[in-house]
């Protein structure tokens, strides 16, 4: 069973930051603490030991101190994550990009929109325009977080993959930046914030900082990214206060502001944007 901790603020934060983002919401309560797993991804969700930042912990903890709202985080794989969420065993799915199937669990509220790229080392010099071209390429492997769901073109790439032995799955970002230094895939599907967030993390990885490359392919376009909330375990009042909340986070940009506090300006130019 995974350790529970209570958000606390991010290692990056400061004061200015959690001034501006209590003053900008709204008070409101909530019936009980709120039960959210993560999965630990770039800068935007930091495990180290008991303390939990990044992006979104440090938004939940700024709700936290402006609300009788309470959050729990728990650190976990990130199929974990989601299994949690589809079972009903969790309150929040956050961060996540919008899909047909976890529709089916919960309410989804964009906060930003982002595209994931296809990412690969510069020096093997495999620089692709669309996914379609890997299966030309001879004995390449793509590796991907397991659970990570970027829509109906994502998973069908990956189960062509899979029935032509060109896949390979790791448990975190971590783990598939490991894989892509050690040469056993070349290439790898998400967000560059997150595997640049990850980069910046682990000195074990620091060499690859500048080594990594990233195209935007047409099967993978924009897509919203947000918080679901759950539709098996929230009260209706709950849900209606969890969802106003959200929805004053999305209407002053919250999570984009944090964004770009935590990361360079040249690591989410090109994949991740505030909502129009």
């Amino acid at each position: 069973m995974s350790k529970v901790y209570f958000v606390r603020l991010a290692l990056y934060s400061s004061a200015l930051a959690t001034m501006v983002f209590a003053a900008g919401v709204q008070a409101a309560e909530c019936s009980r603490n709120m039960q959210v797993p993560m999965a630990a991804s770039g800068l935007s969700v930091v495990a180290n030991g008991d303390l939990i930042s990044g992006v979104y912990p440090e938004m939940l903890n700024q709700l936290s101190l402006k609300n009788k709202c309470h959050f729990e985080l728990s650190i976990v794989p990130r199929a974990r994550q989601e299994a949690l969420f589809e079972a009903g065993q969790s309150d929040l799915l956050i961060p996540a990009v919008r899909t047909q199937k976890r529709d089916q669990s919960g309410t989804f509220i964009p906060l930003i929109q982002n595209r994931p790229m296809l990412i690969s080392l510069r020096h093997s010099g495999a620089a692709l325009s669309r996914l379609t071209e890997i299966f030309l390429v001879k004995d390449a492997k793509v590796v991907l977080v397991r659970g990570f769901d970027y829509g109906p073109a994502y998973q069908a790439f990956a189960r062509k993959l899979e029935a032509q032995g060109k896949l390979m799955f790791e448990a975190d970002v971590f783990s598939v930046a490991r894989t892509l230094k050690s040469g056993a895939a070349r290439y790898t599907i998400m967000e560059p914030s997150v595997i640049a967030g990850a980069i910046e993390a682990d000195m074990r990885l620091s060499e690859l900082h500048d080594q990594l490359n990233f195209e935007a392919v047409p099967e993978l376009p924009w897509s919203e990214n947000g918080v679901y909330l759950s539709k098996k375990t929230l009260s209706k009042t709950d849900a209606q206060t969890l969802g106003q909340l959200f929805e004053q986070v999305q209407q002053q940009q919250l999570v984009w502001k944090g964004l770009q506090r935590y990361y360079r300006k040249e690591v989410i130019a090109d994949s991740i944007r505030p909502l129009k």
